[in-house]
């Protein structure tokens, strides 16, 4: 349950086939590991080359779609994607086109934040696909971080894993599980993100 004081982390999404989508939940894991922290997942609509196709106003399943006051009431940010040709989601593009209005009153200026992505191949554009990401976020003045090489995990994967940002390799037919590097990975790119809005509220 979340306590009104605690820091609210948000963890923004796009998953078509699901890889993305447990990847911002063991974000969502790390960040709750902090104490005074919660983690609010939001997701966002699918975009379409037809006009009239309609996505439901409430998502059928998962997480809630997001709404500018989540940008706003967030203390620090985490963004995901799958790679689409080594660049993010048009429905992810899409999102951040329309918030101008939170750049202009500044409303993620200070905010730390940090970037993941799952990709079908595993030279797929997973590295363009996070600095992708990253590119909306310095308009907005946010605090990018990644993750260092104090994690052994970086070293050692044979799958995912950036110090750009978490990732994942789910495979052509999106049949490969998060990996115990991924995971631990994941995991502690929402801790150390927690770690660092917490500092920053302090300060």
């Amino acid at each position: 349950m979340m306590k009104p004081t605690n820091l609210i982390i948000l963890v923004l999404f796009y998953s078509r086939h699901g890889a993305t989508r447990q990847l911002a939940e063991l974000i969502a894991q790390g960040v709750e590991s902090v104490p005074g922290c919660d983690a609010r997942l939001r997701t966002v609509p699918a975009v379409s080359t037809v006009a009239e196709a309609t996505a439901p106003d409430v998502p059928l399943d998962g997480a809630p779609y997001v709404e500018l006051d989540d940008l706003q009431e967030c203390a620090g940010l985490a963004l995901g994607s799958p790679t689409r040709f080594g660049n993010m989601a048009a429905a992810m593009k899409y999102f951040w086109d329309g918030t101008a209005s939170d750049w202009l009153a500044g409303s993620l200026s200070g905010k730390p934040a940090c970037v993941f992505t799952s990709t079908g191949s595993l030279h797929g554009g997973q590295e363009s696909t996070l600095l992708s990401m990253m590119i909306p976020l310095f308009h907005h003045g946010m605090l990018v971080m990644g993750l260092p090489y104090t994690h052994p995990e970086l070293m050692t994967t044979s799958t995912g894993g950036s110090p750009y940002g978490a990732t994942h390799w789910s495979g052509i037919a999106g049949d490969k599980a998060v990996s115990d590097d991924e995971k631990r990975l994941a995991v502690a790119l929402g801790r150390r993100l927690a770690e660092n809005a917490v500092k920053l509220a302090g300060a």
